[in-house]
């Protein structure tokens, strides 16, 4: 007989709850309640609320034309909500704390005859570094990126996924302590994806805050801690990560030698049968009692698994049906 879980369903997935209790303990970097946006008569966004602790890796996510880039623009302060109030760091003008803050905004935007290295210094300067203190930390974060070889070559002699991590370095070189992302992975390749995911994984362990927009659903599941669903400017959830798939009843797979007997009554009613394999929700009172009834039975138990739902399913399960075949689209289209 062979048992398995999925790897949330295990120790991690303890750790995993034991981490998301101790981030409860961290104080706010952003919070927002009742954002509401209208262009020329038209609501974008509507009563948005939101939580993201320092430290944090947070996800916006949703398809495109949702409201993600005005919900960020709003949290950052460059434009203002019709309604509702949003603070970072505890400031309700964010523009005030601006030095803390990197934003690389979703329409990149690089002068192409500037050298890397001055495109650095450059945005450093717009948040208060010495032109001469920005080369110097911008070497350095070339270098840290294998780059130093392109510091000294023009913007337009760089491949796309190069130019975009020389901005990205210069929304950083100014080392704040929160980091706005709006669609940073869009039209990268899988290589340049990776090493992004990467970044912004060695951001959050040197405590900096990361939130980013995203149209994909494993970028969110992989990188974040929390995310907000956001579909037609409304945010049906936010919270964590594994809240969100716990809404959604684990899965379990099960094999069996024999194909019938008296042990198929202790299956739940909305079992599913596929050849040797019955699929069913998870009992409420877990499946061991559930295994004492087949094994009793002689049902023979060849395999089983458990497997939890996935945030696509939970986006899904939130958001519906039209929002996540526009999900879907939206990445397919962004495919290099």
């Amino acid at each position: 007989m062979h048992m398995s879980m999925s790897d949330h369903m295990t120790a991690n997935q303890r750790s995993v709850h034991r981490g998301a209790s101790a981030s409860s303990d961290r104080p706010l970097a952003i919070e927002a309640h009742g954002l509401v946006k209208s262009f020329d008569g038209t609501r974008a966004v509507s009563g948005v609320d939101l939580a993201v602790r320092e430290g944090a890796i947070y996800g916006v996510l949703g398809p495109n034309g949702a409201g993600k880039t005005t919900t960020l623009r709003m949290l950052l302060g460059i434009i203002d909500p019709d309604e509702g109030v949003r603070r970072v760091f505890g400031h309700d003008r964010p523009h005030d704390i601006g030095r803390l803050i990197g934003y690389l905004p979703e329409e990149r935007g690089l002068y192409p005859a500037m050298k890397a290295i001055e495109a650095i210094a450059f945005m450093g300067a717009l948040r208060g570094l010495s032109l001469k203190e920005g080369r110097e930390r911008g070497l350095e974060l070339l270098e840290r990126h294998d780059l130093a070889h392109a510091a000294q070559r023009q913007i337009r002699q760089l491949s796309k996924g190069m130019a975009q991590t020389v901005q990205l370095l210069g929304t950083l070189v100014h080392r704040p302590r929160l980091v706005v992302l709006d669609e940073p992975f869009s039209g990268l390749d899988a290589i340049n994806q990776g090493k992004l995911e990467a970044m912004i994984r060695s951001l959050a362990e040197d405590g900096v805050t990361v939130l980013f927009s995203t149209h994909v659903i494993h970028h969110a599941e992989r990188l974040c801690e929390g995310v907000a669903i956001i579909a037609g400017g409304k945010v049906p959830y936010a919270g964590s990560v594994e809240a969100a798939r716990d809404r959604i009843p684990a899965q379990v797979r099960l094999e069996t030698r024999a194909r019938e007997g008296g042990w198929t009554a202790a299956l739940p009613p909305d079992t599913r049968r596929e050849g040797d394999f019955f699929h069913f929700p998870l009992p409420e009172s877990g499946v061991e009692p559930l295994l004492k009834q087949l094994i009793e039975g002689e049902a023979g138990i060849l395999s089983l698994s458990i497997e939890r739902a996935g945030l696509h399913d939970a986006f899904v399960a939130i958001a519906g049906e039209a929002a996540a075949r526009q999900l879907e689209a939206d990445a397919a289209g962004d495919r290099p």
